[in-house]
């Protein structure tokens, strides 16, 4: 089972580097000082729907042994998210959150729908990196993300790994995660700044940020445009009172984390 484990995590790395042409750069930058990279947590994106929710997601991974390790609800951007987690340190933890259809009004439903109405009777499996399972106008891509930034990337993107996070804590030459960002910064890359470049602090037991996530070619109905694609996160864990290291997310950060898809901060 582990090995199934890591080449389903090796596919759906390939498959990020495809989305997000930073990956390969940064990798290179790290590793040219010496570095190892280690793997947070991978996250995925889905729409609430029982075919397709965050339990079907989850489903390859919890038959590998991952099981539940916490809720998190996102009232503004309305999303819900569980992570799951391995005994095995070494694997990363899963991250996977869904956008709540019920709390959107009719025009951005009935726009989701024509989608989710293409979703074919037997999905591909693992449904994670199945891709995008329906065909969309540029026209409505444009009409979700004035209403929902996250709904627009699952309609251009679909079933993927949205981000990958390298565990901070692992690094040997760089000793903080503001040391980390001022090295992207130089080297060119842009930082997602909402919230501020770091989200959290030692007090909360987590540090995060993330790139701004470069704009890569999708084909629409109506032509192939420019959109955000994946982002790479960032992230340094802190031992809480009781020694062991915090092993969950905070939802203020992670709020802000989910900006670096957002077309607002694209440069």
């Amino acid at each position: 089972m582990f090995m199934q484990i890591e080449s389903l995590l090796g596919q759906l790395w390939d498959q990020y580097r495809e989305i997000n042409p930073q990956a390969d750069r940064i990798h290179q930058l790290l590793t040219a000082r010496g570095e190892s990279i280690e793997n947070d947590h991978v996250a995925f994106r889905t729409f609430q729907d029982p075919r397709i929710g965050v339990d079907q997601l989850a489903v390859p991974f919890l038959e590998a042994g991952y099981q539940e390790g916490g809720e998190y609800h996102f009232e503004e951007k309305k999303l819900f998210a569980k992570h799951y987690q391995h005994a095995d340190p070494g694997l990363p933890k899963i991250f996977i959150s869904e956008l709540l259809l019920d709390e959107f009004p009719t025009d951005v439903r009935e726009t989701i729908d024509k989608l989710l109405d293409q979703i074919p009777a037997n999905l591909p499996s693992p449904l994670c990196t199945a891709g995008r399972l329906w065909e969309v106008s540029y026209a409505d891509y444009q009409a979700l993300s004035d209403k929902s930034e996250y709904a627009s990337w699952m309609a251009a993107h679909g079933f993927c790994a949205n981000h990958f996070t390298i565990f901070v804590n692992k690094l040997k030459t760089i000793d903080s995660l503001e040391q980390l960002n001022d090295l992207l910064v130089a080297e060119g890359f842009a930082l997602n700044t909402a919230g501020g470049a770091i989200k959290g602090s030692p007090e909360v037991y987590l540090e995060q940020s993330s790139t701004v996530a470069s704009k890569v070619d999708v084909p629409f109905q109506d032509g192939t445009h420019q959109v955000p694609g994946c982002y790479y996160e960032f992230a340094r864990r802190y031992p809480m009172p009781s020694g062991e290291l915090f092993e969950g997310f905070v939802t203020k950060s992670a709020d802000k984390i989910f900006e670096s898809t957002d077309k607002k901060l694209q440069q």
